[in-house]
């Protein structure tokens, strides 16, 4: 590596090198998420990303994938010159998907394209992803940084990711089981996470210096609190599933309460939700209020304070609250199963 050099590559706004003194800055990122995780086989550098699962007690493994990207909320860490949070965003996005199966997430590999290599920079992302991935319990094996002058300006890059979990197929979150009165449980979100910045930067406009304006209500900068990293939902899940039965989860991404919800419900069982019950954070009133947006509409695109849903027998409902409150969640019941068309009802 050492004598890998072009000239050429160079003058036409490729450094390889750079690539590499990118890799050997995040290294001590990755090493975090690898520590004590018996199933890393070898190190950065190969072509593929070497993982051997620990099987045991398991008669049916299933492998469970996930993949996203952070979306335009990118364009705020541009503007704010902030990029190691945005990774926890892209691993949250990718594992608080495979947990609504009631797998773990084994590993993770990321996807950074950018108009111009600039190696801390890389690393600071890196130093995000892979707090994201000790957050999940997943080791960051592998990932990619790709140059690519004249299609991303110099300054801005793109951010993707991958993971595989697993679960045994007796332990999948099963939706079959579900009957009116079953309780619904909300884990409550950070804030915007990482969906409906399209929307909120139209709202803010913020390339004109809306991101700096202190907002009391909120406590600091409008740009600090939307740029706060997705909350990340994998342990205390599965904490809960390994003591009672867990028949189903949403992760709500964009699309809000009616597109998320339904994801996890069978056929005849609507999620009965009273808005009051809600606890909805001052930033998406904010939001509402400056876009002139309606409350269907919010409910439609954002979490509206709600990161995640749980689905659980009514009778195991106080010890799930319990249970998830004891694993650092402030978990409240957000409403019940009732006989319809699918959905969301919300009143």
């Amino acid at each position: 590596m050492e004598k890998s050099f072009s000239e050429s590559y160079r003058a036409a706004g490729v450094d390889i090198t750079a690539g590499y003194t990118a890799v050997e800055l995040m290294k001590k990122h990755v090493a975090r998420t690898q520590q004590g995780n018996a199933g890393v086989l070898g190190g950065l550098g190969g072509f593929g990303g070497l993982f051997a699962p620990d099987l045991t007690g398991m008669s049916q493994p299933v492998l469970v994938s996930g993949t996203d990207g952070v979306g335009t909320k990118l364009k705020l860490a541009f503007l704010l010159d902030r990029h190691d949070t945005v990774g926890i965003d892209c691993v949250a996005m990718c594992v608080n998907d495979v947990i609504c199966c009631g797998a773990q997430p084994l590993f993770f590999l990321d996807y950074i394209a950018c108009g111009k290599n600039r190696p801390e920079k890389i690393a600071a992302i890196v130093s995000g992803v892979a707090e994201g991935c000790v957050q999940a319990g997943a080791a960051l094996i592998g990932g990619e940084t790709a140059e690519m002058p004249g299609f991303y300006p110099e300054d801005e890059y793109d951010l993707a990711g991958f993971t595989v979990g697993l679960v045994d197929r007796a332990r999948l979150f099963d939706n079959s089981r579900m009957r009116q009165g079953d309780a619904i449980i909300a884990l409550p979100s950070s804030g915007v996470h990482s969906n409906g910045f399209s929307l909120v930067r139209r709202v803010f406009d913020l390339e004109h210096g809306a991101a700096e304006r202190h907002v009391p209500e909120l406590g600091r900068t409008l740009g600090e609190a939307l740029l706060e990293p997705t909350r990340i939902y994998v342990k205390p899940v599965l904490a809960l599933a390994r003591q009672i039965e867990v028949l189903g989860a949403s992760h709500i991404t964009g699309g809000g309460f009616y597109e998320n919800i339904p994801r996890c419900l069978p056929q005849g069982l609507t999620a009965r939700i009273e808005k009051a019950a809600v606890k909805t954070p001052p930033l998406f009133g904010l939001i509402a209020r400056e876009g002139g947006i309606p409350e269907r509409d919010m409910f439609n695109t954002y979490n509206m304070g709600v990161g995640m849903c749980l689905v659980v027998a009514a009778a195991d409902a106080d010890r799930a609250l319990a249970i998830l409150r004891e694993n650092g969640e402030d978990a409240y019941l957000l409403g019940e199963l009732a006989a319809g068309e699918g959905g969301v009802e919300l009143w």
